[in-house]
């Protein structure tokens, strides 16, 4: 399973129920990595979309606690053992987790691959993920030239879970 993920220099993934930074690059790889592919993601960031819409192009799964929470176009799972159920139906390197951070904690014991946006700068944040360059289970394996927004330096990395779940 993958997860797809833009990060600061503290490994902070937003703040207040939104992203750090909207970056063009950013948003075009991670719609050319998921779209035709399984998306994964918690119900806060469902409502953080734009019209608080699933992802078209994409089967959407919704993991949140409310028993009575629908959304049309979503599948909507209750528990991780709900999803992982839900999983079995597709391909693993089809499936890509994408936040927010409760959803990347519980999922990550499951990912070999990462698509991380590394950002050069520090943002306030209230919501962050784990740092894998710190993770002993955990190597880069690519890393793209540096590419610019603006003022902002950033590469895409890719990092491989060294033993394989």
């Amino acid at each position: 399973m993958n997860l797809i993920v833009a990060v600061d220099k503290n490994w902070s993934i937003g703040n207040q129920g939104q992203l750090l930074v909207s970056i063009p690059e950013d948003k075009k790889l991670f719609r050319e990595e998921t779209i035709g592919k399984v998306i994964v993601m918690g119900r806060k960031t469902l409502e953080s979309l734009p019209g608080k819409q699933p992802l078209y192009g994409r089967t959407n799964i919704v993991l949140t606690r409310n028993p009575d929470y629908k959304v049309k176009g979503a599948v909507i799972c209750h528990s991780l053992s709900q999803v992982m159920e839900e999983l079995k139906k597709y391909r693993k390197e089809d499936c890509f987790i994408i936040g927010g951070q409760s959803i990347y904690e519980q999922f990550l014991p499951y990912c070999n691959t990462a698509h991380v946006t590394y950002i050069d700068y520090l943002y306030s944040a209230d919501t962050h993920f784990p740092d894998l360059d710190k993770d002993a289970n955990w190597e880069m394996t690519a890393e793209s030239d540096e590419q610019t927004y603006f003022d902002l330096c950033y590469t895409f990395r890719m990092y491989q879970r060294k033993n394989l779940v």
